[in-house]
């Protein structure tokens, strides 16, 4: 009998001295988790997209309060929970601006040439690593649809090889910013504005051999702006944004027709 009972008991013994000891561990390593944490998190939108800049909704909440990040990075906010988290860190809301993603390419298959058939998966991350997909445009839309499969709103729609974005649809988060290989997606500003629908780097005289639609930078746009808002850099036409007063002139002028009002 005390062959079975002492082991039973020695085992007990040391179970309950590992528990304690675990026990005494936890409370003097723990670490403290600020409330306002908590409280910020059940405000957050919840949809952990990423869009902030922040693993999911929990991390950007202790980033706003450990790290002090900007409460308005999130683009999913109403100005009410805004406040509300204004009011729990003691701080202004600040100004929130609505941003949407805008896709910097027309090149449909129409107008784009191709320099190969492509018969792989669809995804634009892996076709991007085939000599730089399949467009002969090295910085032209792949229109496979990795963005839109990344969309979880069903804001990215794939025409003729080339996404379009919904802006009804369109949160701001940026994950299909952050998906595209090309980096033709940007998170701009939701007001009405002229954009240049295209990403090319490349001179003219390469635009116009790959695209029937790439700006191949002739200037034109910059010398009918009245508002010095439009500049062509690095071969490729660029609007500043705070300038823009989507007049229309440069949307006119354009021979190629990819500046558009948006």
């Amino acid at each position: 009998m005390n062959e079975i009972l002492f082991p039973a008991l020695s085992i007990g013994a040391i179970a309950l001295f590992f528990g304690a000891l675990l026990a005494f561990a936890s409370v003097v390593f723990s670490v403290k988790t600020d409330e306002r944490e908590e409280k910020i998190a059940e405000i957050l939108p919840g949809a952990n997209c990423g869009g902030c800049g922040y693993a999911g909704c929990s991390a950007f909440a202790k980033g706003i309060v450990a790290d002090g990040a900007q409460i308005s990075r999130c683009n999913l906010m109403t100005d009410e929970k805004l406040s509300a988290i204004a009011e729990i860190m003691g701080v202004q809301a600040g100004k929130r601006v609505k941003k949407v993603a805008h896709v910097s390419c027309v090149g449909s298959c129409a107008v784009a040439k191709s320099k190969y058939e492509y018969y792989g998966t669809n995804d634009c991350v892996t076709a991007s690593q085939l000599g730089g997909g399949p467009k002969e445009c090295s910085y032209g839309c792949l229109g496979l649809g990795s963005c839109a499969e990344k969309c979880i709103y069903g804001a990215i729609t794939v025409s003729d090889g080339v996404a379009f974005v919904d802006r009804a649809k369109c949160v701001g988060c940026g994950a299909c910013a952050d998906i595209c290989p090309k980096g033709l997606i940007k998170l701009v500003e939701d007001k009405p504005c002229a954009f240049v629908n295209c990403n090319s780097a490349d001179k003219g005289a390469v635009v116009r051999n790959v695209c029937d639609v790439g700006c191949f930078g002739c200037k034109i746009c910059e010398k009918k702006c009245e508002f010095d808002a439009i500049h062509v850099e690095n071969n490729l036409a660029k609007v500043d944004t705070d300038k823009c007063t989507a007049c229309g002139v440069c949307v006119e002028a354009c021979p190629r027709k990819i500046i558009k009002i948006k």
